[in-house]
């Protein structure tokens, strides 16, 4: 697993504590993928109700609260698909 990938688990842990109602996937480009769901954040690339997929360093930033994920989306540098209620949810509890 990549360095990228440890700290995202890492830092998303830390901010979904009580798990997640449903299942989201972050793709991170060149790196690999995090599963969000109930059973809480780790390293996998499994089906999920929605992907997230941004390169390292604007997935970074949305960790930092440096950008808003509402923002990244808008712009192009998050893409999502699936459920975007699920994503909307997701990106609230990222602060």
């Amino acid at each position: 697993m990549s360095d990228v990938i440890t700290a995202a688990v890492a830092a998303l842990s830390a901010k979904i504590e009580d798990g997640f109602d449903g299942s989201a996937k972050f793709v991170i480009e060149g790196e690999g993928a995090i599963m969000v769901d109930a059973d809480g954040v780790r390293a996998g690339d499994e089906d999920a109700d929605v992907t997230l997929t941004a390169d390292a360093d604007v997935f970074q930033a949305m960790l930092e609260g440096d950008l808003n994920p509402t923002a990244a989306f808008m712009s192009g540098k998050l893409s999502v698909d699936g459920d975007m209620g699920q994503a909307m949810k997701l990106g609230a509890a990222l602060g």
